[in-house]
């Protein structure tokens, strides 16, 4: 199979494209700066240009879209907006319009407008499911609401299979280790990521999955590990920080407080790499299990 993979040359579309070619896919990476995965088939450019998008789409079978502006915080507002909107526009809709039967857009958790939210939002109800409405006022979560938007549209008017993954902080190594230590001297500082996370491997597993598990139409799912990052129990995090939630059943004592159900039901995906009782997070893993 023939795939592109757009912000090839970040942390998780580099991996991605490394991992597709490794797996023995045609992988066509691209990305406005340097890339360093081990492709062949290297492009670069500017995705805001549709005569570009075309020529970087003519040709391929799938379409996995990992680049955007990463948060609102580095960038002027309307850059975030208009670079995140407009490039998955341009993509996914040239995607479909040329045929791509399968496309896999990176969203957030962030869509839902928690986790940059400047005034300390708290989610309607928890567990987290994919119906959760936006409650946020960031430019980023607002943005990826928007791309999950337009990947439901483009499914619907090319008859393209898209799936949207939410992926919440994903990281593994120094990255991983760096984000836990924070959290363990502070819950609070994560109050609006929800203490979610996935390792960088499972979320690379993740994208596999959705590029290969029969499927039709759009789905969005919630991609995150089983567990949160803290050392105080989930009942208590919610007490503490967002007492106004709505529970609707019971956690378990560190479960996530994103729900993955219907990730496991569309994908049969299962998160492998855990933190809790095991050094993981010190070093990396070349074991693609």
């Amino acid at each position: 199979m023939k795939v592109l993979v757009t912000g090839a040359g970040g942390a998780l579309g580099g991996l991605v494209a490394e991992r597709l070619s490794a797996a023995g896919h045609s992988v066509r990476a691209h990305d406005r700066t340097t890339i360093t995965a081990p492709v062949s088939d290297v492009i670069t450019g500017n995705l805001a240009d549709l005569a570009h998008v075309q020529g970087v789409v003519a040709g391929v079978d799938a379409v996995v879209h990992c680049a955007a502006i990463p948060s609102p915080v580095d960038h002027p507002d309307d850059e975030v907006f208009r670079n995140n909107v407009q490039t998955t526009y341009n993509v996914l809709d040239t995607a479909g319009r040329a045929g791509v039967g399968r496309i896999v857009y990176v969203s957030s958790a962030s869509a839902l407008g928690l986790a940059w939210s400047q005034l300390g939002v708290s989610p309607v109800q928890v567990p987290v499911t994919e119906d959760h409405p936006f409650v946020g006022d960031d430019v980023y979560g607002l943005s990826k609401q928007v791309g999950e938007t337009i990947a439901a549209a483009a499914s619907r008017r090319w008859r393209t299979t898209v799936v949207s993954l939410r992926f919440p902080f994903i990281g593994t190594g120094a990255r991983l280790e760096h984000h836990l230590k924070r959290i363990h001297d502070d819950p609070g500082v994560d109050r609006g990521g929800l203490w979610a996370w996935l390792d960088m491997r499972d979320a690379v597993r993740a994208v596999e999955a959705a590029l290969s598990v029969p499927l039709e139409g759009h789905h969005l799912l919630n991609v995150v590990a089983p567990d949160t990052t803290a050392l105080v129990s989930t009942a208590e995090l919610l007490g503490t920080y967002h007492p106004t939630a709505v529970i609707t059943r019971p956690f378990g004592e560190f479960e996530s407080v994103y729900s993955g159900r219907l990730c496991r039901t569309v994908l049969g995906f299962e998160p492998i790499y855990g933190w809790r009782g095991v050094v993981r997070c010190g070093s990396e893993s070349s074991d693609w299990v």
